[in-house]
């Protein structure tokens, strides 16, 4: 069955994609397709190291590194990144990381429009769009913007093949939730949909191998091509109930964020099944179940991942104020977002109940 729409409006970003193990050591090169030749290398500082050796295999190509890149993206943090930027003359950025390391990139780009080589080593995605979260005075928001869609992206299964299985886990989660929101999305169309479908397909058969056997560099190789593909949908169409949710608990109680991905997102999509059943089925059937919602509750629950807010310091006080703020200025959602309701559903997911 295909995914045809009657009407629909479909868009694609003019990136450059490279896949392959050992793809990274040909980052001068793309350096130098952009034109480039002042490179600011960033980093989070627990990977200052991997952005180092980064500096040195690029040799005179990199003018610095900045290696302060933190979760949810504060502010300040991209304003002294950028600060840096401009003092050393950087002409483009490489980002090396996870969805903080991209984070600060955008940030940067943001205020710059300095192009973008992203090389991730988890599967947040967000390097295959141009929307950037950042927090300020503990609220998390978000812009959509050309400046912040990065231009290169190197995929190298090898980055990953260390990353400890219970990061490889809650980042693969967080990367499913791209794809299994933008199957009820309002904007959906028919492309959205198939590569949402074949993303979520890529990291369900992929994450057990990877499980089984960190260094399957085949199977490591799948599921960064399933974050390119759940990435790519998530610069196409808008979020709904799940990422407000993950929002209002990484920037207001600052939880971490693919763990809070992990948790929250069968709790989410079992809330919008009451409404949008058939178009959550592709989920359902790709994971073998009748339910979206329980089908990822029991796949997540066998890789072993996080299933509690509560195991993440979230206190059961908090919860009011997270309804509270979830439900003001609320994303559009496929069911009504009513505070008794969403209550009910951050109960739950604070306990590690199955999603109801």
């Amino acid at each position: 069955m295909s995914y045809f729409q009657p009407d629909f409006i479909a868009r694609s970003a003019p990136v450059r994609v490279r896949f392959g193990a050992g793809a990274r050591h040909e980052v001068a090169d793309e350096i130098a397709q952009l034109g480039a030749s002042r490179a600011l290398i960033l980093s989070t500082p627990q990977q200052s190291e991997t952005a180092m050796e980064f500096a040195e295999s690029v040799g005179r190509l990199a003018a610095g590194v900045f290696s302060r890149a933190t979760m949810h993206t504060p502010v300040d943090v991209s304003e002294e990144a950028t600060g840096y930027a401009q003092e050393i003359g950087a002409d483009c950025l490489i980002a090396v990381g996870g969805g903080s390391t991209t984070g600060l990139g955008k940030a940067v780009a943001y205020r710059t429009d300095l192009p973008q080589i992203v090389i991730p080593t988890t599967y947040a995605g967000s390097e295959a769009t141009p929307i950037l979260g950042q927090t300020e005075n503990g609220r998390k928001t978000t812009l959509t913007d050309a400046k912040v869609q990065p231009e290169v992206i190197i995929y190298d299964p090898e980055l990953v093949a260390t990353l400890p299985v219970s990061m490889t886990v809650t980042s693969a989660l967080n990367a499913m939730a791209h794809a299994a929101e933008a199957l009820y999305a309002r904007e959906r169309n028919p492309l959205s949909t198939a590569l949402s479908v074949e993303g979520l397909k890529a990291f369900v058969e992929a994450m057990p191998r990877v499980v089984a056997d960190p260094g399957d560099l085949d199977a490591r190789g799948e599921t960064l091509y399933g974050a390119w593909l759940c990435g790519t949908v998530l610069g196409q169409v808008g979020m709904a109930l799940h990422h407000k949710l993950c929002h209002t608990l990484g920037g207001t109680f600052d939880l971490p964020h693919a763990e809070t991905h992990a948790i929250v997102l069968p709790h989410a999509i079992a809330f919008n099944e009451v409404s949008v059943a058939d178009q959550l089925a592709p989920l359902a059937q790709v994971l073998g179940r009748e339910s979206a919602g329980q089908a990822l509750h029991s796949f997540a629950k066998s890789l072993d991942a996080p299933m509690a807010l509560r195991d993440l310091g979230l206190k059961e006080d908090d919860l009011d104020r997270a309804a509270d703020i979830a439900t003001q200025n609320p994303y559009w959602n496929p069911r009504p977002v009513e505070r008794a309701g969403l209550r009910a559903l951050l109960q739950r997911a604070w306990e590690g109940a199955e999603p109801q």
